[in-house]
């Protein structure tokens, strides 16, 4: 089991990940008490389909660099939702129309915002700060 520290760690590796790509509206989400099967969610916004493969290429590869691999991606091919599945992390990229369908922040109201370190400076233009 991955301490908080490692998990934040983590949660900010991804986040990166898909803001390099040019993610918007990006929230993470402690998930820990809420269910068992992960402990971090990670919301993404991306612009078109092709935007959301490229968002979740980039975090599979970061990924890749330190010897980690998902368990599971489901929803590439078509692109509306990609969900990726990192153990611990949830990655969740979506169309905005999908995202605003599913609305996961409100299904998961109870979970806690967790604060990365990409929040702690401005996001340039076009990049979504991290809440």
């Amino acid at each position: 089991m991955a301490t908080q520290a490692e998990r934040i760690a983590r949660a900010n590796r991804v986040a990166e990940a898909a803001l390099d790509r040019k993610a918007v509206d990006l929230v993470a989400l402690d998930v820990s008490g809420l269910t068992s099967y992960a402990d971090t969610f990670i919301i993404a916004t991306a612009t078109s389909d092709r935007h959301a493969r490229a968002i979740a290429d980039a975090i599979r590869e970061a990924e890749a660099v330190i010897g980690a691999k998902p368990l599971g991606v489901e929803g590439y091919d078509e692109a509306r939702w990609v969900l990726i599945d990192l153990g611990d992390v949830i990655v969740h990229v979506f169309l905005a129309e999908v995202r605003e369908a599913y609305d996961l922040e409100r299904l998961w109201s109870d979970a806690q915002p967790i604060p990365l370190s990409a929040a702690d400076s401005p996001a340039p233009p076009g990049r979504a700060e991290i809440l």
